[in-house]
């Protein structure tokens, strides 16, 4: 849960829409809106496309969740 909201933080702080992200990471928008919810499970392939998408480093993403 603490993951998703880093990644809903950092995605609104981009000005990014769920969809927007979801597309730029190659998630798709439903997972995306569940990774966020804390409802899915997220793999670190997935983290580190996430990131990427939000032009991070995905260990700055894991941090700022506690992780």
């Amino acid at each position: 849960m603490a993951l998703g909201a880093a990644i809903r933080t950092a995605r609104k702080h981009a000005s990014l829409s769920q969809e927007a992200l979801a597309d730029a990471s190659g998630i798709d928008r439903s997972h995306m809106g569940k990774v966020e919810r804390g409802e899915r499970n997220v793999t670190i392939l997935n983290v580190i496309r996430i990131a990427d998408a939000l032009s991070l480093e995905a260990s700055n993403l894991l941090l700022s969740a506690g992780l």
